[in-house]
């Protein structure tokens, strides 16, 4: 059979066509400056506490920035995931972003216990150049690996203890009481000053205490008025024994399918924000403190002269993680502490 000419061009052409097409097929399509997106964010803290206020300022900026093509949808009080669940949902991609405690991460990233080992940081500025000069970098490196980049470090504040009991002056004063300990480190924390340690999603707490299920818990200020804490606990002792930073992350892909400039915008929006909770965190922290007591709650703090028992006890918290954590867990202690 003759073939003309014309056919095997027109043949041509259509193969040529199928093999780009089928080349192009693994290759992603560039986003779209300014194209419209909408970022969806899981909180379980509620709307009141200042961390997801800091939130909606991050929706804020980012929308400003953005020209408005970024859009963060925020679901606090975990409306979507709690604290437990939230973050395989962010490296699954069921959730674009998410803002939730390092304890949580440590799950995933061991060596994010760092920021509950126990009286490593004196100070809300130790904390922050920790993270600055290092500590920030060498957490953030293991979590890109698990295809989620942090957006930003946000200070928590100190955490306390708080429970339905007694005062609690001296570690002794632990004896017989179950606490909540919201990650592994607290929970090694409260059993190094002699309580039983039991550790429950934050959103359980409050009827758990309630029903004698337990007698208190180690949390923030801010997170014990916030969630009504005073209605079932009265006694709070003021240690300032750890600092469980919160960390906005993004997934990769959902922070890929931005443009460079919202990538951009974005950035610029979390590094602001970032830097905003720390002017604030420490103000927060005491103004909740007034609030409770305004509420009824008997309020004791550990003077600084007597801290030296607290830290002697919890010693073997320090050592337990430098031993599981090996060479990363004593670079991790060693930045903390020349800061």
């Amino acid at each position: 059979m003759k073939i003309s000419k014309k056919f095997t061009a027109v043949a041509l052409i259509a193969a040529m066509a199928l093999i780009a097409g089928c080349g192009g097929s693994d290759k992603k399509a560039a986003p779209k400056a300014n194209q419209k997106v909408t970022l969806k964010m899981a909180a379980h803290l509620p709307q009141s506490h200042p961390l997801v206020k800091a939130m909606q300022s991050l929706k804020e900026k980012a929308a400003q920035k953005s020209n408005g093509s970024i859009d963060i949808t925020i679901y606090p009080a975990g409306q979507l995931f709690n604290d437990k669940n939230m973050n395989d949902a962010l490296m699954s991609g069921g959730i674009d972003m998410g803002l939730n405690t390092v304890g949580r991460w440590a799950s995933i990233v061991p060596a994010m216990d760092v920021f509950d080992v126990p009286f490593l940081f004196p100070s809300y500025e130790k904390v922050d150049k920790a993270i600055d000069n290092g500590l920030g970098q060498k957490l953030g490196e293991q979590l890109e690996k698990k295809g989620v980049r942090p957006l930003l470090w946000a200070d928590y504040g100190f955490v306390q203890y708080g429970n339905n009991q007694k005062t609690i002056k001296v570690p002794a004063d632990f004896a017989g009481l179950k606490i909540r300990g919201y990650s592994k480190y607290s929970a090694e924390t409260i059993k190094a000053l002699g309580a039983s340690s039991v550790t429950m999603g934050a959103g359980e707490v409050y009827m758990a205490i309630q029903r004698g299920t337990i007698d208190g818990q180690s949390s923030g200020t801010t997170a014990m008025r916030d969630r009504k804490m005073y209605e079932v606990h009265k006694y709070i002792t003021i240690t300032n024994h750890a600092s469980p930073e919160f960390i906005v992350a993004i997934n990769d892909k959902s922070f890929n399918k931005l443009s460079t400039d919202q990538q951009k915008a974005l950035t610029e929006a979390a590094k602001e924000v970032q830097a905003d909770i720390r002017a604030n965190a420490k103000k927060e922290d005491l103004k909740a403190l007034e609030d409770l007591k305004a509420k009824g709650a008997e309020v004791y703090v550990v003077p600084e002269a007597e801290l030296k028992q607290w830290q002697e006890a919890t010693k073997p918290v320090w050592d337990k993680f430098i031993k599981e954590n090996g060479k990363i867990g004593q670079e991790l202690i060693d930045i903390c502490l020349k800061q």
